[in-house]
């Protein structure tokens, strides 16, 4: 990578400005603007499809020096909107990599800034909420602060939008399984990350890939043995089509494991709300309670809304689905992480069990999910 010197500057919706150079890209970005505090693995932070409309902050202060390579991308491209780091790697120093990460972000078109004090930024977000921004280089630095503020009050909020058809796949991909074969599973991509496929396939699943705009008669043609609704971007809210469909795989008794996305998805089948977080939770190190164990684990997030249901307890399924109960709950502030139908298949947690990057804590949620399918068949077949 080239260091420069060139001028940017980081605007918040609120009219905070903050001074530094040009890193990525040249030009405008627009989007909300969330913090994300893992020390390592940005490279699969990026190429996350659930960070699409989102100006990623990273509160570790140094990055880039391990570089990109080619095997650990989690989808097909970088998603984020913007990128904002303190201090970037001038050198790339891991025989892995096979190109700088300011490279990468120019091939990709992502515009970011550095040399900016990210602590004071994800300070005043923890404060505030997250909120529009936008990062301004090249000729866009020389724009009058008024234009560049009104610029980032015209961006749309991230409540309300629905974003799964920008990144999902347009036509069906299908991953053979290489554990052994229990059948096919749908998997509604809304945003999946590659890691995810991996990890289904390991537990002997088919993994059919869907465009997020297929039917329940798509659904039923592959004649799969569960469904699988995945992480993504954009507020739950705005997703009925992909709320209805999954009121017709639980109808079905299709065993069904979401997660992020999915997990609000799910909650919103059974009749449940959700809400948008202050700021969200991004990072490798949330601490979250199984309540059924009792066991903390430490997991990997990217959500910036949640499900509102009791935390202690059994409740009835507004929609008709029989009892649910809230499984996992976040230590820092007590939102739900996870829910299980009770009298039917269905699961999901609000963090990820793929853990790339992260800890692999949850990763025991995959050989759960591949236990519920096997034992609903066989209760098919008995």
């Amino acid at each position: 990578m080239t260091f420069t010197t060139d001028p940017a500057v980081l605007v918040l919706e609120d009219g905070t400005r903050h001074v530094g150079r040009a890193y990525g890209a040249r030009g405008t970005t627009l989007g909300e603007v969330v913090f994300s505090t893992g020390m390592t693995g940005y490279q699969e932070t990026l190429t996350d499809p659930s960070y699409a409309g989102q100006i990623v902050l990273q509160t570790a202060p140094h990055i880039g020096n391990t570089g990109m390579n080619a095997e650990d991308p989690e989808s097909r491209r970088i998603w984020v909107a913007g990128y904002i780091v303190r201090d970037p790697s001038r050198i790339v120093s891991n025989w892995r990599a096979d190109e700088s990460l300011d490279d990468a972000l120019v091939t990709d078109g992502i515009v970011g800034i550095s040399g900016i004090d990210t602590r004071a930024v994800t300070r005043h977000i923890r404060s505030a909420g997250s909120m529009r921004g936008g990062i301004f280089s090249g000729e866009a630095a020389t724009l009058d602060a008024e234009e560049q503020l009104r610029l980032v009050a015209e961006a749309p909020q991230m409540a309300g939008q629905n974003l799964s058809a920008a990144v999902s796949v347009a036509v069906s991909e299908v991953t053979p399984a290489t554990g052994e074969r229990i059948g096919a599973l749908a998997v509604l991509d809304l945003g999946v990350k590659q890691s995810t496929v991996d990890n289904l396939a390991a537990r002997g699943f088919d993994v059919h890939v869907l465009p997020q705009d297929v039917t329940i008669d798509g659904i039923r043609a592959i004649d799969p043995v569960a469904v699988f609704y995945s992480n993504g971007p954009g507020d739950p809210a705005a997703s009925d089509d992909h709320v209805d469909l999954l009121r017709g795989v639980l109808d079905d008794r299709l065993p069904f494991f979401g997660i992020c996305f999915g997990n609000q998805l799910l909650g919103r089948a059974l009749g449940l709300g959700t809400y948008k977080l202050p700021f969200g939770h991004r990072g490798i190190n949330q601490p979250v309670l199984d309540k059924a164990t009792g066991r903390v684990e430490i997991t990997a997030h990217n959500h910036g809304f949640a499900v509102e249901a009791p935390l202690e307890g059994s409740f009835d399924s507004p929609q008709g689905y029989g009892r649910v109960e809230v499984s996992h709950v976040g230590l820092n502030d007590n939102v739900v992480e996870g829910l299980r139908a009770l009298d039917i298949p269905a699961f999901s947690v609000q963090y990820h069990p793929e853990a790339a990057a992260g800890p692999h804590d949850a990763n025991y949620l995959f050989d759960r999910f591949r236990d519920l399918v096997i034992a609903t068949l066989e209760t098919k077949n008995a």
